[in-house]
């Protein structure tokens, strides 16, 4: 087998490995949509927006991508990350993800603050994060959120996705469709008399 055989072949785990290991952690948890879908779906639909949109393949970014939610949503520390996954891939973890200590408000004004600190793995983790909330947002809003409150997540993701643009076309225009889709579905939601 040679080199680049091998390092291919330690990519492919690398993400396997991540997806795997993310299934088993959110197994059982739900997407905050009406119909109630697997979080690993979500996780799934952040790994597949990198892997396609990149100019150059970059397994670290798609594993973390798997596991970005691991350490808020779970009780798996980022310690066990970097030892089963590496530095890189711990470090994008890290940061993108929030201090689950403070209130929603402080979260959201912290990643809008700090975005563009962030590193360029980390920025386009993110906008691929905010794609796959808004075109959840627009296909099955959670069943308790108003208009308001949606357009209040659309705000928010726009804000952060501010921080994240320039970096790759293919995001940045997936992006704006997503926040095109949902800015009509809440125009609908608005239109619909309440029952």
């Amino acid at each position: 087998m040679g080199e680049g055989d091998r390092t291919l072949r330690d990519h492919v785990a690398l993400v396997t490995h991540a997806a795997g290991f993310a299934i088993r952690c959110h197994d059982g948890q739900k997407r905050k949509g009406a119909s109630g879908q697997a979080f690993i779906l979500h996780l799934a639909e952040v790994a597949d927006l990198l892997a396609k949109a990149l100019d150059e393949p970059d397994a670290p970014l798609v594993a973390a991508a798997w596991l970005h939610d691991v350490v808020e949503k779970t009780q798996i520390e980022l310690a066990e990350i970097e030892s089963l996954f590496g530095t890189k891939v711990a470090s994008l973890v890290a940061e993108v993800s929030d201090d689950q200590s403070q209130p929603e408000a402080e979260r959201h004004r912290m990643q809008i603050e700090t975005i563009a600190e962030k590193s360029e793995g980390a920025r386009l983790l993110r906008l691929a994060d905010k794609i796959s909330g808004l075109r959840e947002l627009a296909e099955d809003p959670p069943a308790d959120w108003d208009a308001a409150r949606c357009r209040e997540r659309l705000q928010f993701a726009s804000d952060v996705a501010a921080g994240c643009r320039g970096l790759n076309g293919a995001l940045d225009l997936l992006f704006d469709q997503a926040a095109a889709a949902a800015a009509r579905s809440i125009d609908e939601m608005s239109a619909t008399p309440a029952s």
